[in-house]
């Protein structure tokens, strides 16, 4: 690194400024947007419906281009609406796109959207509007100059319909929550609407690809600049001098504040407020979305999707994600795309387990309310040349009810027809474009009358809690800052934890490190602490008082290394956590290649396995506690250890990493093992011949069990035993037919044939309701 010889006035200054105000507390890290829910007054008809769609918006065009002569094509849309309802769905999906609805200010064109919602009452459909309002009419832009998506490095995006221009903007946000509520008024008013989708996977900037920018990052036009400043006074308590010390700055006036454009060798506290920002701001956004239609409208429910789960994503992007705790409060649902087979994930799809790492994640997300798939791939990926397997009426299958075993309360197939233009075409359609029928369609409508017909059963019923939790914590992504981050090694330490879990029907949920600042702990037996380097002092405090408690962690290697300003602490494990999990770190050994043993001592299930360190190697000084495995040159490798009335594990390298990469079965193995010796156990138990294939879930509502089981191996004969107060009685949802049910102890348990590919879905009911 090159180094001047004399240090220059300014940084001088600098440093004299940052001992001045080095006594000076920082605010914590924290959310600034409303948790409370924004929430429909539903009218009791709509409140227990289940909506099973199809997304269709009149003929054959690709959302969000709409069809300009809809009274030419009404024939049309009814003879298509029709074969929707007798296939079986009972809600279509519809949109709306700002750029084609008001082409002049005030000059509303929604004559489609009326015929949309009188033709579905006809037929007999519900309907739920999609708004996109990141295709922006041209004269938004002309009324409003200095309103242009802005790069880190100046350059300004003038938009082609897409993207549209910044919400951050006044005049841009009147505008465009003026477009919101004349789309509610035309909506509201008639009865076959159900609710609206305010906000198609949130981004800052969404809808286009800039290959000339590769690495671009937006936020930096003036009035996002401005929100931002904002943001930064309520944080800093309004002082400057509090700014100046958390960034390693000289700023004399609030108006010099600027968002960090590029990383430095200095503090990267900047970068960590920009990005906890962003996310705050789409919070923000779709929270005015919300409040504008209720204005209006407060009686049908709101909605919006992210494009991908966010435990499947980064939260590190130039177009910005959105973090789906923040959102899910702003709506009555949130909820996400999923495309398990779409033409740019891995070829042959999505595995059972990552899905169900998505879903859950999604769940979590919701509160425990429930989330909307958004969009649900209806038919082949494709875009461009590159396509990926075909989608087939059992993936349909599987991924529909898969959806409700693990909390989705709508499902909206993308799409009826598949794409007519753009670069998907002739792809993810549920029907051929000529507009015959295929298996998968058949199949849709199939499941959607079962759910029609039990639709206050499955909407009412929540999956069975689970009783360990992993910390989804967005700092692990952001050490580093900007330079050399961690990436998916987040995802995946989340992902080979989840998956061995999975594998035993072990219900698993996630923890935002936000919701561990404020508690949420308590309602755990034990949480997971994935590749948590980066923590901030509210949460160690929180995992402190947890485990003092009775709370069971598993801890890993680098435990808070950085605190949540993105200093590094002064011991490893940082902010107090040393002293819970009974460990210091001795050295670190980068890149590790060794292996860990566990000692004959340790647990059972644990003695005798072996597991490859993935990515360091920490030894460890146990300050209290037993070591239960050693590294290949003898180090301490795995602690056990009590805190309070709690107890603990640390291993030093990354458990979950490895479980993902290496994927040996011993790492499986060691984590079943874990969650056993923190009292774990399935709610429900497979046996039989190629039973691991079998997944297993429960719905809860009251007494009543909806147990959903889908065979993805040969078909058996299977055992299934429920942990559960003890049914009177058993039957398929799909037809009522009675299945034999026995009583053990502290149960119950049925036997099932299911066929290759086969879904069973069996209410079970206690006396009373018998």
């Amino acid at each position: 690194m090159h180094r001047s010889a004399s240090p220059r006035p300014r940084a001088a200054l600098a440093a004299l400024l940052f001992a001045v105000c080095a006594a000076a507390p920082l605010a914590a890290q924290t959310w600034q947007i409303p948790t409370k829910p924004l929430r429909a007054r539903q009218t009791a008809a709509n409140r227990d419906f289940f909506p099973m769609a199809v997304w269709y918006s009149g003929g054959k065009s690709r959302a969000p281009m709409i069809s300009r002569h809809p009274r030419r094509e009404k024939q049309e849309w009814l003879r298509d609406l029709r074969t929707i309802k007798a296939t079986g769905f009972n809600t279509v999906k519809t949109w709306v796109d700002w750029s084609t609805a008001e082409p002049r200010p005030g000059q509303f064109h929604l004559a489609g959207l009326r015929q949309m919602l009188a033709l579905a009452h006809q037929v007999g459909l519900r309907v739920i509007v999609q708004v996109y309002a990141d295709s922006a009419p041209s004269w938004v832009g002309e009324e409003n100059p200095k309103a242009r998506f802005t790069t880190a490095t100046g350059v300004k995006i003038h938009s082609q319909a897409a993207p549209g221009y910044p919400m951050d903007a006044p005049g841009v946000r009147k505008a465009e929550l003026g477009f919101y509520q004349a789309v509610a008024r035309v909506a509201a008013a008639s009865p076959a609407f159900y609710g609206y989708d305010l906000w198609s996977e949130p981004h800052l900037v969404n809808w286009v690809w800039f290959n000339d920018l590769p690495h671009a990052q937006f936020g930096y036009n003036p009035y996002t600049q401005a929100r931002f400043r904002l943001w930064l006074k309520k944080k800093y308590g309004g002082s400057l001098a509090r700014l100046n010390q958390a960034w390693y700055r000289t700023y004399t006036a609030w108006s010099q504040v600027q968002a960090p454009r590029f990383g430095t060798i200095l503090s990267y506290t900047d970068f960590l407020d920009w990005q906890d920002f962003l996310s705050d701001d789409l919070a923000l956004q779709l929270r005015a979305m919300s409040r504008a239609v209720h204005q209006v409208d407060p009686t049908h429910l709101t909605s919006s999707h992210s494009d991908i789960p966010g435990v499947l994503n980064t939260p590190l992007s130039g177009y910005v994600n959105p973090d789906d705790w923040k959102m899910a409060p702003q709506v009555d649902y949130y909820g996400a795309s999923f495309y398990p087979k779409h033409a740019d994930t891995v070829f042959g799809g999505w595995k059972p387990a990552f899905r169900a790492f998505a879903y859950d994640g999604s769940y979590a997300a919701s509160g425990g309310r429930g989330f909307y798939v958004g969009e649900l791939q209806a038919g082949q990926g494709a875009t461009g040349l590159r396509v990926n397997v075909p989608v087939t009426a059992a993936d349909i299958r599987d991924w529909t009810w898969s959806l409700i075993a693990h909390g989705a309360k709508a499902i909206c197939y993308y799409a009826w027809y598949p794409m007519n233009a753009g670069y998907e075409s002739d792809g993810y359609g549920f029907i051929h474009l000529d507009g015959t029928l295929t298996p998968r369609a058949r199949e849709g409508g199939r499941i959607s009358r079962i759910v029609t017909r039990h639709a206050r059963l499955l909407h009412q019923a929540q999956p069975a809690p689970a009783r360990i939790a992993i910390l989804y914590n967005p700092l692990s992504y952001m050490s580093g800052g900007d330079t050399v981050g961690p990436g998916e090694r987040v995802r995946n330490s989340m992902l080979g934890f989840y998956r061995a879990l999975w594998r035993e029907n072990i219900p698993v949920t996630f923890i935002h490190a936000h919701q561990v600042a404020q508690g949420g702990l308590a309602q755990y037996r034990a949480v997971y602490l994935p590749y948590a380097i980066t923590l901030s002092d509210a949460d160690a405090r929180a995992i402190r008082r947890y485990v003092r408690g009775g709370g069971i962690a598993i801890g890993e290697a680098r435990l808070a290394w950085n605190n949540g300003r993105g200093f590094a602490n002064a011991r490893i494990p940082g902010g107090g956590l040393a002293r819970v999990f009974g460990v210091k770190e001795k050295t670190l050994v980068p890149g590790a290649k060794s292996h860990y043993t566990f000692l004959p001592s340790a647990p059972d299930g644990l003695a005798g396995l072996t597991l490859p360190a993935a990515q360091f190697q920490e030894d460890l000084q146990v300050t209290r506690g037993q070591v239960l495995a050693r590294f290949s040159d003898g180090e301490p490798a795995v602690v056990a250890s009590h805190y309070g009335r709690g107890k603990t594990i640390f291993v030093g390298s990354f458990l979950g990493l490895a479980a993902e990469q290496a994927k040996t079965p011993d790492a499986d193995r060691a984590i079943q093992a874990m969650a056993r010796w923190a009292g774990i156990r399935a709610p429900v138990q497979v046996t039989g011949p190629d039973a691991a294939a079998v997944e297993a879930r429960l719905l809860e509502r009251g007494g009543t069990t909806v147990l959903i089981a889908v065979n993805r191996g040969p078909a058996g004969s299977f055992q299934i035993t429920m942990r559960r107060p003890a049914a009177a009685a058993s039957n398929w949802l799909a037809h009522g037919a009675a299945v034999p049910l026995r009583t053990v102890a502290g149960g119950a348990r049925l036997h099932l044939r299911l066929k290759h590919e086969g879904v069973a879905v069996i209410e079970l009911m206690p006396a009373a309701l018998k």
